[in-house]
């Protein structure tokens, strides 16, 4: 008598591509709160202007207060531009990295020459950035992992891709995995090229390339959300992105995620609050005072 086949067990979350809630017990941050958060620093700071150019290509080229214009929308590099220039960003400038990346451009009209060019001309051409042995072995072997895997040397289909199918995409190519410390520079301020480095790769490519719905957790963020008690205060930056991006509503996550990240740069009482042990109570004047207070009760 034939046996029967063994019925295979459900696929887990993380087999799915979806990461398990870390802290299905912990409440916050409700939608309320989220909304009440990103008012309240709208209200303070207006929307950073680092990040205009991102949020204009999110509102299809238009802006906020303009959604009447009829000028195009601003150009987006190429998915693949933008993580070559950010290789190239590691430990130094923005300004150099991306004269590196002129360079490289320069020497090598198409991607594929870099990958079929055996010699040092790669490392020669991104030589002013630094590292360049180092760096021209990631570029090269990300470059040579696409054309294996896709026949060609392109990423713009992750535009077509859901969130989930872009992280599990973007985790086979060398260099660029969910816990590569580096993400996609491209309006020329410093902050934003500070801010996608510790953010991580995917995260960033996500919400500022794709103009997907994802919530990148810097340094800003961990400790700003532990503060207000939307994270435990033991929760690991990987930990925080997963439980933020459940509880976060999609349409607050770009907005909320780039005014928390500017008023963690510039707030000083928070900066000092969340420091040391000096100024332990946040002045009055930050729009956050009242959340932080609420944040010490729900972590006792």
């Amino acid at each position: 008598m034939p046996r029967k086949p063994k019925r295979k067990a459900p696929a887990s979350p993380a087999a799915r591509g979806t990461s398990p809630e870390p802290y299905p017990s912990h409440a916050s941050p409700s939608p309320a709160q989220c909304l009440a958060v990103r008012d309240a620093l709208l209200g303070f700071h207006g929307f950073p202007e680092e990040f205009a150019p991102f949020r204009r290509l999110r509102l299809g080229g238009r802006s906020p207060e303009d959604c009447s214009s009829d000028s195009p929308p601003p150009p987006s590099p190429t998915v693949l531009d933008g993580i070559v220039t950010t290789l190239l960003s590691q430990n130094t400038t923005e300004a150099i990295s991306r004269r590196a990346f002129a360079s490289l451009k320069a020497a090598f009209p198409s991607w594929d020459q870099v990958v079929d060019e055996e010699g040092t001309r790669l490392e020669d051409a991104i030589r002013c950035g630094g590292l360049a042995a180092t760096k021209a072995a990631r570029i090269r072997a990300m470059l040579r992992g696409v054309r294996e895997r896709r026949g060609k040397i392109c990423l713009e289909y992750l535009r077509e891709l859901s969130v989930d199918e872009v992280k599990r995409e973007l985790s086979q190519f060398k260099g660029i995995g969910p816990k590569t410390g580096w993400c996609v520079p491209w309006v020329k301020q410093k902050t934003l090229l500070w801010i996608c480095c510790k953010g991580g790769l995917v995260a960033c490519v996500l919400m500022f390339y794709l103009q997907k719905d994802d919530f990148p957790v810097d340094t800003h963020v961990h400790r700003i959300t532990k503060a207000m008690g939307w994270v435990p205060v033991t929760a690991s930056r990987e930990k925080a992105y997963i439980h933020l991006n459940n509880k976060i509503p999609d349409d607050l996550k770009f907005d909320l995620n780039c005014l928390i990240v500017t008023h963690g740069k510039l707030c000083q009482t928070c900066a000092k609050k969340m420091g040391g042990e000096k100024s332990k109570v946040p002045n009055a004047a930050c729009p956050l005072a009242s959340y932080y207070c609420v944040g010490e009760k729900l972590q006792q």
